[in-house]
């Protein structure tokens, strides 16, 4: 449920092509549909944006298929993340349409007609192992109508690489930089930019990175103003906040 298609659901009662007792029966599973093992939160785009995300880790294929196969019925876009290929082939069983983003681990449909962003989201990441979660960013800003530009394997090892590409960072509404191993990257570019910066550390790394925890606490500690800090390999959070961020901007421009 969108407030596009709340809005069309009562002019149809405004125009008489509906009775209130067709339109009361689709809105019974408005607040929440309960399926036994999930409660899908059908409200959450009218609320927040965006619908309700499907996190597929930890679930069976069949569970995440059945939730995907609600979503769609809702007419929303929709992302699942953390999604296997196990979890792709049970999704396609229900909807042959989704895409499976296999780098980002990710599968997604687009159902609503994309209207994108005039800003535009930075994804910067410091090496090609943290790919994964820099592709999670940029497929849920992607789903989420955010125009993005990739910056890959930039990283303080070879600094100059970033800094072949200062200008399109630079003209950036929003960046999201990803790294491991010590998390400097986030630092470096919150002193060259003067949009937000959203910072996530990944588990990239050897045995004293602690599977990200050096990366967090390092850019927990950046001394560049404008830099904020999601959990561990959470691209997704990123992306989504960027994209929060991005749409607020351009709705106080209008």
């Amino acid at each position: 449920m969108t407030e596009e298609s709340l809005r069309e659901l009562l002019e149809s009662i405004q125009a008489g092509k509906q009775s209130v007792d067709d339109v009361i029966t689709r809105l019974r599973a408005m607040p929440f549909e309960d399926i036994g093992f999930a409660k899908i939160d059908h409200h959450r785009s009218i609320r927040c944006g965006f619908p309700e995300v499907i996190y597929a880790e930890h679930k069976t294929p069949d569970q995440v298929a059945a939730i995907f196969d609600r979503c769609v019925r809702a007419g929303t876009n929709v992302i699942a993340t953390r999604a296997s290929c196990q979890v792709y082939d049970a999704v396609v069983g229900v909807c042959d349409k989704a895409e499976y983003h296999e780098v980002a681990r990710a599968v997604t449909l687009r159902q609503q007609e994309a209207v994108p962003s005039q800003g535009t989201v930075a994804i910067v990441s410091a090496g090609t192992s943290d790919l994964p979660v820099a592709e999670e960013a940029r497929v849920t800003a992607e789903i989420m109508d955010q125009r993005t530009a990739t910056l890959y394997d930039v990283g303080v090892a070879g600094i100059h690489r970033l800094f072949a590409h200062s200008e399109s960072l630079q003209s950036a509404s929003v960046a999201v930089v990803v790294a491991g191993m010590e998390g400097a990257l986030a630092s470096v570019v919150g002193g060259m930019v003067e949009c937000p910066v959203i910072a996530v550390p990944t588990s990239v790394g050897y045995g004293a990175s602690f599977h990200g925890l050096a990366a967090l606490l390092g850019m927990l500690n950046s001394c560049a103003a404008g830099v904020t800090v999601v959990n561990i390999d959470n691209g997704f959070g990123a992306g989504y906040t960027a994209s929060l961020i991005n749409r607020r901007r351009e709705s106080k421009q209008e």
